[in-house]
């Protein structure tokens, strides 16, 4: 048993669909990877939906969480909201 594509015959019918050999490597040329490029050497992609965030800015987030959760801990077990096992 084979798992042949058939189409109509136009009687009725269904006739097999010839087997086209595709080389797949013709598929993978795309002038993004720089195939068709000169040089074949890769372009510059640019993300223009990225804006990185700089070095300071991410310190002083983590920095920020870091002492509000140190605050959090501090008030919680100073008011009793907390207390230690015992």
């Amino acid at each position: 048993m084979t798992l042949q594509l058939h189409r109509p015959d136009g009687k009725g019918g269904l006739e097999p669909d010839p087997v086209q050999e595709i080389d797949y490597r013709r598929q993978l040329r795309s002038p993004r990877w720089g195939a068709s490029l000169p040089g074949k050497r890769l372009p510059g992609l640019e993300n223009p939906e990225m804006n990185p965030t700089s070095v300071v800015r991410s310190a002083m987030l983590w920095g920020g969480l870091a002492f509000a959760t140190f605050v959090l801990i501090v008030l919680g077990y100073g008011t009793g909201f907390w207390s230690f096992g015992g």
